[in-house]
Order: C-alpha cells, then structure tokens, then sequence
C-alpha cells in the first residue's frame, strides 16, 4: 500500500471514513474491485441510515455511530475529506502503520494507463467559477471534458466511469489536497491565499503547504496570481514546488501582463505567455465584457482559467468562445433586481471575508447585508477596506456584533442595523431596512462574509431567501 498503484485489490481491508459524497462512491467502487470494505460513519441520522442500507445491499459492511475505532484487519483508509486529521480513528492509524487516502488520493491511483490529464484549480475563493470557466472554454476548443472534484462530482466517479475524456478541469478543496500526496496534474493554479478552514489545518502555514500540494510534480505550468500580497503568496508556493523540468511558472494580472503573464490591457484579456517571442508578442484571447459577470475578482478567475486552457494548448478564439457560453451559478454576484433605482445583488456565496472583500471591491456605493457564522475570522480589515463605499449596513445573524465593533472601529459614520431576529421573515425586515438606507445608483449587496447555517439550511437558501424578499419589495 506504499507509494505505487495497487492493482490487486481482490480481499484488502479498507475502511472507508465517513459515508456522504465521496465515501459511498469509494465505498463501491473497491467493493467493486473486490476489496473487503467497512464503512465508519460518525453520525446515525436518517440520512446515514439510507445510505448504509444501500451499501449494505451491496454486501459492504457499514458501522454507524462509531468513527473513531480503527476496524480490526485494517490495510487502508480511505478517507472523506472533511475528516479532520487529529480525529482519533488516525491516530490509530497512525499507531498500526496503516496508510490514509483521500477520496482524490483513490482517484489518482484507480486511472487507467491511458487516463485523462488533470488541469486542477485551488484556492480560497473562486474555486468552482474558475473550474467550470475552464471546462466551458475547453469544450469551446472541442475537447471531451467535465469539471470535477470538490465541485460535487465525484472523481471516481469520472475516473471509472464508461465516458472518455480529453482532459478533466478539477476543483481541489485544501481537505482533499491534504490527503491526496500523490497527484501530479498537467497544469494547476492556486487562485488566492486567504485565512480560511484555520481550526481544521491549524495554522496559515499547514493551510498554504496543503494549497500548495497542488503544484507538486506540474508537468507545463504553475499558474499563480501575480496580484496577490501577503504572506505565504500564491507564487511563493509555486518556488518552493517540486515541479518536471521546463514547467514554467506563469502569473495572472489584472494589470498589464509581463512576458510569461497573462493579464488586460485597455479592457482586452491579454496572454503573453503562450506565445511566440513572449518578450515582444501578446495575443488578445477576450474583451473583459465576455467575463461573466465582469466584477475584478471574476476577471482574475477567467484569466486563471484561460491559462489553465493554455497550457494545454487551446486556441485563443476558444478562450472567447468558452467564457461567452459560461454561466456562473447562482448565488454569485447574482443580479436579482433593480427596484427604484437601487440594484439588488445575491452574492451569498460570499462566506468567508475573502469573498466579500471581492465583492464590496465590485461596486461603488453599496448598503451592506452581512453576518451570520464568523468561524473564527475577523472583519478589521474587510471594514477598512470597504468603508469608503458603504452607504448603510444591514447586519443578520449570530456574530453580527464583531462586524458592527469592526464598522464603528473603521467607519463610525455609516449607519447601521442591527436585526436580533433569526426567524423565517428576518431576510425580509433586512432588505426593507436596506431599501429605506438606499439611494438611487446605491447598489444593495448581500455579501455576508460568514456562513449561514445559524440561520439558513445553507448558503442556497439564504440567497433564495434575499431573492424572494427583493421580489416581494418590487410587487
């Protein structure tokens, strides 16, 4: 179980950590291969309980309730990659020689000879916006292609599925990468280094060597953002790589590109890294209005995007092609409405301060709709950054109280409200106090810089929540 492919799976014990979407496909693709599986499931919800029946059809073992004990017989674990890794199952582990794997870990090693390339996206903020920009433009350039991964497509699933792929474009969570030592992609990017997921990696430092994993053993190019301040930098991961020889590191700008960077010139996305005499040449791939919505941190997505395709080879009318056709999900910068004059958008996605820094940075007059779950972080500087923009401040959600000392520390002139409520109309009160803080040009932003689940299922429904208050304000 070192280093090397497996290739006779017939009768190992592995235990599979945790059920959800990576373990039950894990779970049967090595029954599949003949492997002895045991599933471990901390929790026993209704949920688990349906998913273990349908192992348990299967003729895999599933143990509910109990993820820390290490199953007598272990060979392998192969891990969810939320599991975090000082949970006690790994200490055991750890203590019996047995080796883990992430599910991208299993993945890797399950391709066959003639297996797809792997472009792989990772970062704090952007992930899956760049992944699918990637994958629109590489069916643009006719290639046969899915985006995968964290994405919410299992990896083995495209690896052992019947469907032939060109190249894969793969979303990497910081989890995944820190149990999956062994992938070695094509091209990769890290997008943005951000404190995030901090009491899972336990310092900045064990976060970005994770991150980092992702250059490891890039064959063409290391992509990183050129723009990018703060300690470690994304291209300061690209020097510490163990990268093939001639792999070139190639920067992303929203200013004028250097030779070997891509970067936008007088609203054109310009490359001057894939190209004949990089010194002197550039080659226009798009007009920023082909960006989706245009917003700065969108831009950076697509130009990471675009030298991902790059380096695999596309043409640049692709490029254009690809981020023409791309749409972006919902609860990204959404436009949901202009009402009186004010324009309403749903960027509920944005759950950490990274994201709403971005977002705030997008327009120039904004009533702010922010809180809910801090996880740790701090907003100093977010309300630093932003207070020149801030017309008024809605604030929701169980640790709104640290943005409302960050906005009276940094911007004690704009007003604030301040909901206690969390009930199912709480939205609703926000958006009207939004509204009556609003001037015609302000645009109202939902950018809440935590996560939702104090109050919402998820970030989802958050956003649907704002949506159908704005439509209720407009009838």
């Amino acid at each position: 179980m070192g280093s090397g492919q497996v290739t006779d799976w017939q009768g190992k014990h592995v235990t599979v950590a945790g059920l959800g979407v990576s373990g039950v496909p894990a779970a049967r693709a090595l029954h599949g291969l003949g492997a002895e599986v045991t599933v471990v499931n901390d929790g026993d919800d209704a949920r688990a309980r349906e998913q273990a029946a349908e192992l348990e059809a299967l003729g895999v073992t599933v143990r509910l309730g109990d993820g820390e004990t290490l199953p007598d017989g272990t060979e392998l674990i192969v891990t969810a990659p939320g599991w975090k890794p000082d949970k006690p199952l790994f200490a055991a582990a750890d203590r019996a020689g047995v080796p883990v794997w992430g599910d991208v870990e299993l993945a890797w090693r399950l391709r066959g000879p003639d297996a797809a390339p792997w472009l792989a996206v990772t970062g704090t903020n952007g992930k899956t916006t760049t992944v699918q920009m990637l994958a629109s433009i590489l069916e643009a350039a006719g290639l046969r292609t899915a985006a995968v991964g964290n994405i919410g497509v299992s990896l083995l699933d495209a690896v052992l599925g019947g469907e032939r792929y060109d190249v894969l474009a793969v979303e990497l969570s910081s989890y995944q990468l820190h149990w999956a030592p062994s992938p070695r992609a094509h091209s990769a990017a890290v997008l943005n280094l951000a404190p995030d997921h901090l009491d899972w990696h336990g310092s900045m430092e064990a976060y970005a060597r994770d991150k980092g994993r992702v250059y490891e053993g890039n064959r063409v190019a290391c992509v990183y953002n050129a723009d990018a301040t703060g300690k470690p930098s994304t291209e300061d991961l690209v020097r510490e790589a163990d990268v093939e020889e001639g792999c070139r590191a190639v920067g992303f700008t929203l200013g004028a590109p250097g030779p070997s960077q891509l970067g936008v010139v007088e609203g054109i996305l310009v490359d001057r890294a894939f190209v004949e005499n990089r010194q002197r040449n550039a080659q226009e791939l798009a007009e920023v209005s082909d960006v989706n919505p245009p917003a700065p941190h969108n831009i950076a997505n697509a130009l990471a995007a675009a030298a991902l395709a790059r380096a695999y080879g596309v043409p640049a009318s692709a490029v254009r092609d690809g981020l023409r056709a791309f749409t972006p999900d919902a609860h990204r910068i959404a436009h949901v409405a202009d009402v009186d004059g004010v324009t309403y958008i749903d960027d509920s996605k944005a759950t950490n301060t990274h994201a709403a820094e971005a977002s705030l940075a997008a327009y120039d007059s904004i009533v702010w709709i922010a809180g809910g779950l801090a996880k740790g972080a701090t907003f100093d500087e977010l309300v630093g950054g932003a207070a020149k923009r801030l017309r008024g401040a809605v604030l929701i959600g169980r640790d709104r109280a640290l943005i409302r000392e960050a906005l009276a520390r940094h911007a004690p002139e704009v007003p604030v409200v301040d909901l206690g409520r969390t009930d199912t109309g709480a939205m609703l009160q926000a958006v009207q106090e939004a509204q009556r803080l609003a001037r015609p040009g302000d645009t109202v932003l939902l950018a809440p810089a935590c996560a939702s689940m104090d109050m919402f299922a998820n970030y989802n429904k958050r956003g649907d929540a704002f949506a159908q208050a704005v439509r209720e304000l407009g009838a």
